[in-house]
C-alpha cells in the first residue's frame, strides 16, 4: 500500500514538473515573438497613455469641473484600469491566431500538458500586462500624478488592477478559441469601446442620466476604477451600493468572471475545431 502510494505521488509530481516545464516553454515562445515584433508591443504599452494624454489636455479642463478636483487624479485611476481592460485585445488576438493557423492544434498532438498551452499563454500576458501597467504609471507621474496612500494601499489598488486583468484574460482566451477568423475578433474588439466608456473612468457617474450612470456604475471598469481611487486617496463621492462598496465589487466580479470564463476556456481548448 505504501508503495503503490508513494508511486502514485511520484507519479502526479513528475507531471507537474512536466507541466510547469511546458508552462514556461509556450511562455517563452511568446516573448520570442514580442523580441520579433518590439513596434507592436510598445504602442500596446504606450495607447492607454495617448488616450490618458488626450483627455487631460484637451477635455480635462471641460471634465474637471465635474469631478471636484484635480482631473489627474480622477483620471489616472481609470487609466490604470483601462490599461489592463485593454489587455482583453492581446490575448483574444494570439490566441484565435494560433488557433486559426493550426498552432494550437499541433500543440494538442504533442505529448505535452494541454494546460501548459493555456497557462503559458496567461503568464505571457500578464508579464506584458505588468510591463503595460508600469509604463502608464511612469507617465502618470510625469504629468503630476502623486498617489496619496500608503504603501499597503497601493500594492492594494494594484493587486484589485491585477485581478481585473487577469479575470479579462481569460474571457480574452474564450472568445479568441471561439473567432472564427480576424473579423471576428475586430468585431469583438471594435464592442470594447462602448464599454470602456460606459464607465467612470473618464468622467463621474453622476452626471450621467440616473439610468445610465447606474448601469456605468456597475461596470466591472468602474468598480474596479473607484475601488483604485479610494485605495490611493481620490475618493468617489457616496450615494449608491456600487460606489460605496467599490472595493468589494471590484475583487468579487474578477473572481466571477474567471469561475465563469475559465472553465469555458479550458472546455473549449478540449473541444476546438477549425
Amino acid at each position: 500500500m505504501t508503495t503503490a502510494s508513494t508511486a502514485f505521488e511520484d507519479g502526479l509530481a513528475d507531471r507537474f514538473r512536466h507541466a510547469v516545464a511546458d508552462t514556461w516553454t509556450i511562455t517563452l515562445r511568446a516573448l520570442h515573438h514580442w523580441r520579433n515584433r518590439p513596434g507592436v508591443m510598445i504602442f500596446g504599452w504606450l495607447f492607454p497613455v495617448l488616450l490618458m494624454a488626450l483627455f487631460i489636455g484637451l477635455l480635462g479642463g471641460a471634465l474637471g469641473a465635474t469631478t471636484g478636483g484635480d482631473y489627474v487624479d480622477f483620471v489616472l485611476p481609470g487609466a490604470f484600469a483601462m490599461a489592463m481592460f485593454f489587455g482583453l485585445d492581446g490575448t483574444m488576438s494570439a490566441v484565435s491566431s494560433d488557433a486559426s493557423k493550426g498552432v494550437t492544434d499541433r500543440f494538442r498532438s504533442l505529448p505535452m500538458s494541454g494546460v501548459a498551452v493555456v497557462a503559458g499563454r496567461c503568464a505571457a500576458d500578464m508579464i506584458n500586462s505588468v510591463l503595460g501597467l508600469a509604463v502608464v504609471v511612469l507617465a502618470g507621474l510625469a504629468f503630476g500624478w502623486r498617489p496619496d496612500a500608503a504603501l499597503p494601499a497601493i500594492a492594494a489598488a494594484f493587486g484589485v488592477l491585477l485581478l481585473l486583468r487577469f479575470a479579462m484574460l481569460w474571457i480574452g482566451v474564450f472568445i479568441g478559441l471561439k473567432a472564427r477568423n480576424q473579423e471576428t475578433v475586430t468585431a469583438v474588439q471594435v464592442a470594447i469601446w462602448p464599454l470602456l466608456f460606459l464607465s467612470s473612468v473618464f468622467v463621474d457617474t453622476a452626471t450621467m442620466p440616473r439610468w445610465l450612470g447606474t448601469i456605468a456604475e456597475y461596470n466591472p471598469l468602474s468598480t474596479t476604477t473607484t475601488a483604485v481611487r479610494e485605495l490611493l486617496g481620490n475618493p468617489a463621492a457616496g450615494g449608491s451600493f456600487a460606489v460605496d462598496n467599490a472595493i468589494l465589487l471590484a475583487v468579487a466580479a474578477p473572481v466571477l468572471l474567471v469561475a465563469v470564463f475559465l472553465p469555458l476556456s479550458a472546455s473549449g481548448y478540449r473541444h476546438l475545431r477549425r
